[in-house]
C-alpha cells in the first residue's frame, strides 16, 4: 500500500506512542525502582548523542519521518524521528541498509538474550517508513541498548524483507484503527455542539465581561489572573468561553485545576450542566491513586493484586468500551468499571483521561515533576491544552512543595541497617552521604546554616542512586521494601531537582521538630518552573476568590511580562453583609494574656448573643482557640452548643462538625483554627452559617522557612515581610470571612478582631467589596450587631 496525501482533515500519532499503546501486554509490577523513566529520559538524550558521536559518516542520527495514511474522511499521520539511518554510499545516500534505535536502561544489557518487543516494533516502523519511501527490497533494523551508568552497549540486528515489514505494520496499525475512527468522528460531534451550545443561565451583572474576556484571553494565548468575588459565577464563567474556544480550535483540551476535592465536584457539575445543555465531550475527574485502590493496602504488583495481573492485556478494551458507554466519568464510574472488567482502576482513570477533551485533576498531574501527566507532557511537547486554575492562590505553596525536597541525616543511617546482607555499593554510598551531612552538623550554629555548593553531595547522591537501581533491577526482596522504595524516591527526587537548582533556591540546613538533621533545596520562588509547565499549554486562567493583592500572585505563579488580570464585580447586596474591625485586641505574640483571651471571649459573646444561629470563629493556632474556648466555655456558656476542631481529624469527622451546622434555631459556636479544613472550601448557605469571627491578622509563624522567604524578597524585590507573612495571612483571613454570604439570599456578619486590620498595609489587601466596614472596640460590637440584625 503506497502513502497517500490528501487534504483531508489530519490526525496525528508519533510512532512510540502507537506501539507503546496498541501493544502493550503483561502486568503491573512496581517493585522495580518505579520512577527511573525520570531519570532515563533526562540521561537517554546524552546517551544518545554518546552512540551517535562514535559512528562513522555513513551514520546519519535523528532523521525525522512522517508517513501518511489515508482514510474515507481522514488522514492519520505517523511521525517519529529514527536514532540513526546507515547508508551504503555516504555520498549518494540512495542505499539505506539499516535504521538504528537507541535505547538507554538500568538494567546490565549483557544479560539481555532478546530486543524488548516495544522498542523493536518502534525501529520497524521507522523501517518499514524507510523502505516504503526508498523503495527497498530489504532493510536491516539494529536494537542498540546503552546502561545509563556504566554505558556498555549491547546491539541486536536482523534483516527484514519489505513484505514482512508491510504486512506487520499494517497489521499494528489495524489494532490502533478504531481508536483513530473514534477520535475523528467524536471530535465532529463535539464541535458541532460547541458551535450550537448556549450559555445555560441569564447572564448575571458582569459575567458576560468576565467570560469574554476568558474567551480572549484563551484565543490570543495569553495568561488571565481573575479576581472573582464568590457568588460571580467563576466557575461557569470560565468553564463555558474555554469550551467554545475549543470550538473554535483555539484548543483541544481543558484542564480544570484545583486543590479541594469539593471544587472538582462543582467543575463536573458544570461540565454536566453543559451536557445537558446540548454539548458532548468527555470529561473525567482524575482521583489519587490511594483513593481508587480497591485493595486495603495498596501492592501494584501480579502477586499481590489480581487486578494488576495482565492488566495490559485486559486494559485497551476496558477503556475502549466504557468511552463508548458514557460521557462523563467521576471515581465511581471508574472504581465499578474496572472491578468489572478487572483492571487498575487508577491506570484506567488515566487511560481513560487520553482520550477525553475535559480533565479535572490536581494541581500536580501538570505541574509537579514526578507525577504530571507524561502522556499530555512529555518534555519539549505542548499539549494544546488550556488551564483554568482554580483556588490559584494555593498554587504558591503547593508550587514551593513541588519543586523541593528535604533529605534527613538520621534517615540515610536507618535504611542502611537493612542492607546488613546486601551490599552492592548501597552501604558505601550511605556512609559518603552521611559523612557529608556529618559535617554540615558540626557547623551549625544557629537557627539553620545555608549552604552554597553541594556538588559534592549531589555526586554521592547519583551513586547511591545507581547502586539502587542495580539492586531494583535484581528483584531482590529485603523486609522494609516499601520503606527502601520511599527513601529511594525521595533521595531520587532530591537529585532531579538539582537540575533546576539557580538564584530562585535556597540550601539550608537545620533539626526538625523529633531533632533530626536536615537539608533543605527550598523553592523560595516557584515562578519560573511554573512558568514551564505553563509554556506546555495554549493558554492559561488562574481565578479565586482571593487572588489579592493581584501583583503578588502575577509574581510567583507566571513569569509572563504583561498577564491580563481582571477584577470580577460583586453580584451581592453589601447591606446584607455586616464588617466590623476590633480596634482594642489583637493576637501579637506579646500581647498574648489572660486578659486578652478574656477580650476575645467577651468580643464572641458579644457578638453570637444578638442573634440566636450558627457562628464560625477562627483562631492563629490550637494553643489559642482552646485558651479562649474554656474561658467562653466557663464564662458564658448556658444554652449554646460548642464545637471546636481539632488536629488530624478524619474525613467522617470533618463530615460529622459540619453537619451539625443545620438551620437550627439555637446558637451553634463552631471554634476552628484559621487556614485549616474548615476556613475554605465549604459551602454553608441559608441559615446554616450566619457569622464568621476571625480572631488574629492570619500571619504565619515565624520558623526558619519564613525568614528564609522573608529574606529572598528583601534582597529581590525589597518586600520581604508582605510576601512570607502578610499576604499569605491575609489570605487566609479573606477565605474564612468567604464562608459567609455564599448566595444572593444570605445574611451575615464577619468580624475582623485585631487593631492591625486598620493598618494600611492591611487595608490595603482589603477586596473592593470590603470598603464599608465600621470599627468597634468591645463595648460598642453588641449594640452595632443588634442593630444590622434588626434592620435585616
Amino acid at each position: 500500500m503506497e502513502e497517500v496525501i490528501t487534504e483531508k482533515p489530519m490526525l496525528h500519532i508519533s510512532v512510540r506512542n502507537l506501539v507503546e499503546f496498541v501493544l502493550r501486554s503483561g502486568d503491573i509490577d512496581d517493585r522495580s525502582s518505579g520512577k527511573n523513566q525520570i531519570r532515563a529520559m533526562q540521561e537517554g538524550t546524552k546517551v544518545h548523542k554518546r552512540i551517535q558521536n562514535k559512528m562513522g559518516t555513513n551514520y546519519h542520527p535523528e532523521v525525522p519521518l512522517k508517513f501518511v495514511i489515508s482514510n474515507e474522511d481522514y488522514d492519520l499521520g505517523i511521525e517519529g524521528r529514527a536514532d540513526g539511518i546507515m547508508y551504503e554510499d555516504e555520498l549518494t545516500k540512495d542505499s539505506v541498509v539499516c535504521v538504528d534505535e537507541i535505547k538507554g536502561v538500568y538494567s546490565e544489557v549483557e544479560n539481555m538474550e532478546e530486543p524488548i518487543l516495544v522498542h523493536l516494533a518502534q525501529a520497524k516502523c521507522y523501517a518499514y517508513i524507510i523502505s516504503e519511501q526508498n523503495h527497498l527490497e530489504s532493510i536491516d533494523v539494529q536494537m542498540t541498548y546503552c546502561n545509563l551508568d556504566t554505558y556498555e552497549v549491547k546491539r541486536f540486528r536482523d534483516s527484514y524483507t519489505y513484505k514482512e515489514l508491510s504486512s506487520w505494520f499494517y497489521d499494528v496499525i489495524s489494532l490502533y484503527q478504531r481508536w483513530a475512527d473514534f477520535t475523528f468522528y467524536f471530535r465532529n460531534i463535539r464541535q458541532a455542539s460547541i458551535h450550537e451550545l448556549k450559555f445555560p443561565f441569564e447572564f448575571r451583572e458582569g459575567q458576560m465581561e468576565l467570560a469574554q474576556n476568558v474567551y480572549r484571553s484563551i484565543h490570543r494565548g495569553k495568561i488571565l489572573f481573575i479576581q472573582a468575588p464568590t457568588g460571580s459565577g467563576k466557575t461557569i464563567s470560565t468553564i463555558y468561553p474555554a469550551v467554545k474556544a475549543v470550538g473554535e480550535g483555539d484548543g483541544e483540551r481543558i484542564f480544570y485545576l484545583t486543590a479541594k476535592t469539593i471544587t472538582r465536584t462543582v467543575a463536573k457539575d458544570t461540565f454536566q450542566l453543559l451536557e445537558d445543555h446540548g454539548y458532548r465531550g468527555k470529561t473525567v475527574v482524575i482521583t489519587a491513586k490511594d483513593k481508587m485502590c480497591p485493595l486495603e493496602e495498596r501492592k501494584c504488583n501480579p502477586d499481590d493484586c489480581p487486578y494488576a495481573k495482565g492488566h495490559f492485556d485486559r486494559i485497551n478494551d476496558a477503556v475502549y468500551d466504557i468511552l463508548q458507554r458514557d460521557d462523563i466519568f467521576d471515581s465511581k464510574d471508574i472504581l465499578d468499571w474496572a472491578k468489572e472488567r478487572q483492571v487498575c482502576p487508577f491506570e484506567l482513570n488515566l487511560d481513560i483521561s487520553s482520550w477525553c477533551d475535559n480533565i479535572i485533576c490536581d494541581y500536580n498531574y501538570v505541574f509537579d515533576p514526578n507525577v504530571y501527566l507524561k502522556r499530555f507532557f512529555a518534555e519539549g511537547s505542548r499539549s494544546e491544552g488550556i488551564f483554568l486554575v482554580d483556588e490559584s492562590h494555593n498554587l504558591v505553596e503547593r508550587g514551593r512543595e513541588m519543586y523541593s525536597e528535604t533529605l534527613v541525616k538520621e534517615e540515610f543511617l536507618h535504611i542502611k541497617k537493612y542492607f546488613k546482607v546486601y551490599q552492592g555499593g548501597i552501604v558505601r554510598a550511605l556512609d559518603k552521604c552521611n559523612r557529608f551531612l556529618l559535617e554540615k552538623k558540626r557547623m551549625m550554629e544557629g537557627e539553620y546554616l545555608l549552604l552554597e555548593d553541594i556538588d559534592v553531595l549531589i555526586l554521592h547522591l547519583m551513586n547511591l542512586c545507581n547502586a539502587f537501581e542495580r539492586f531494583f533491577e535484581k528483584h531482590i526482596e529485603l523486609e522494609h521494601m516499601d520503606e527502601i522504595r520511599e527513601f529511594y524516591f525521595t533521595v531520587r527526587n532530591f537529585l532531579n531537582l538539582t537540575d533546576g537548582l539557580d538564584e530562585r533556591y535556597r540550601l539550608y540546613c537545620d533539626y526538625n521538630d523529633e531533632g533530626e538533621f536536615c537539608l533543605h533545596m527550598f523553592c523560595v520562588d516557584p515562578s519560573y518552573l511554573l512558568q514551564q509547565r505553563l509554556d506546555r499549554g495554549n493558554a492559561t486562567v488562574f481565578f479565586s476568590a482571593t487572588l489579592l493583592p493581584m501583583n503578588y500572585y502575577k509574581n510567583l505563579l507566571c513569569r509572563e511580562e504583561l498577564p491580563y488580570a481582571v477584577y470580577a464585580e460583586s453580584v451581592f447586596d453589601e447591606s446584607k453583609r455586616g464588617l466590623y474591625i476590633g480596634r482594642d485586641v489583637t493576637t501579637r505574640y506579646k500581647a498574648r494574656s489572660k486578659e486578652q483571651y478574656k477580650n476575645y471571649a467577651r468580643y464572641i459573646r458579644e457578638i453570637t448573643k444578638q442573634k440566636e444561629g450558627n457562628y464560625l470563629v477562627f483562631f492563629p493556632s490550637y494553643a489559642f482557640m482552646e485558651e479562649v474556648y474554656d474561658i467562653y466555655e466557663r464564662t458564658y456558656a448556658k444554652k449554646e452548643v460548642l464545637i471546636k476542631q481539632s488536629s488530624g481529624m478524619t474525613e467522617n469527622e470533618k463530615s460529622d462538625f459540619l453537619n451539625q451546622f443545620s438551620e437550627q434555631e439555637n446558637t451553634l459556636i463552631g471554634f476552628c483554627v484559621l487556614g485549616g479544613v474548615f476556613s475554605e472550601g465549604i459551602d454553608l448557605t441559608g441559615n446554616r452559617l450566619i457569622g464568621t469571627i476571625i480572631i488574629g491578622t492570619g500571619l504565619p509563624g515565624v520558623g526558619n522557612r519564613r525568614k528564609i522567604i522573608s529574606d529572598y524578597f528583601d534582597e529581590t524585590t525589597g518586600n520581604g515581610f508582605v510576601y512570607a507573612y502578610l499576604y499569605p495571612g491575609m489570605n487566609k483571613v479573606m477565605q474564612a470571612a468567604g464562608r459567609v454570604i455564599r448566595t444572593q439570599e444570605d445574611i451575615g456578619i464577619v468580624a475582623l478582631l485585631d487593631e492591625r486590620f486598620l493598618y494600611t498595609d492591611y487595608k490595603s489587601t482589603f477586596p473592593k467589596e470590603w470598603s464599608n466596614y465600621s470599627v468597634e472596640s468591645i463595648d460598642s460590637i453588641g449594640a452595632r450587631v443588634k442593630a444590622f440584625w434588626e434592620e435585616k
